[in-house]
């Protein structure tokens, strides 16, 4: 199975999940989405794939930013998922995608459940 991995380098998390997935055997294809933003149909996939309702749960809801644009006041899922697509420091990182499923790899062990 292919295994893509939205992977911050600098986040320990994330880190650790790809060396988890790499002990475990699996080939990573991995997407530093800091500097190759994923567009909004890509958010909403991942959304789908992850099984959330919310954009919400896809965001980091204590970053500077977040606040600093009042997105704790917006109702529109639309506007959360293009401020993701703008702004790719508010998604949650690392996201784990095999076949249709995803997971957050937080913690770590939680992407074993999709490979």
């Amino acid at each position: 199975m292919s295994v893509l991995m939205w992977h911050n380098p600098r986040c320990s998390k994330s880190r650790q999940t790809l060396a988890l997935l790499e002990e475990k055997g699996e080939k990573v294809r991995v997407r530093d989405y800091l500097s190759d933003a994923p567009n909004e149909a890509e958010i909403r996939s991942a959304l789908l794939a992850l099984g959330f309702d919310d954009p919400r749960k896809l965001m980091r809801t204590g970053e500077a930013l977040y606040r600093e644009m009042k997105l704790a006041e917006v109702i529109n899922p639309d506007i959360l998922v293009a401020a993701m697509a703008a702004n790719p420091i508010l998604i949650e990182r690392p996201v784990v995608f095999a076949g249709s499923r995803a997971a957050l790899g937080r913690p770590p062990e939680a992407v074993l459940d999709i490979i």
